[in-house]
């Protein structure tokens, strides 16, 4: 099972979070975009733009912050961070 979870913050506090889960023979890559796909669905957001940064911190942690300069459109919360939780 490949869970990813998603939060919202805001001024240092959390504002809404969500967690996707994915049980299929995908590859881990294409897991991580279908979950995001669905965030930004359920989240009402624009995707948002993998910068260099967001790319190295998530292949070093699994963890990485799509700030404001990572969305086209305008956000109302400070930064997106997203953290695989489980794979298998």
């Amino acid at each position: 099972m490949f869970r990813l979870w998603a939060r919202e913050f805001k001024d240092g506090h959390m504002v809404r979070d969500t967690v996707v889960e994915d049980d299929t023979d995908e590859t881990r890559t294409h897991k991580v975009f279908a979950a995001i796909e669905q965030i930004c669905a359920g989240f009402d957001l624009s995707r948002p733009i993998w910068l260099d940064v967001n790319v190295a911190d998530f292949k070093r942690t699994a963890v990485t912050r799509f700030g404001r300069d990572s969305f086209i459109d305008d956000i109302d919360f400070d930064y997106l961070e997203i953290r695989v939780i489980e794979e298998d």
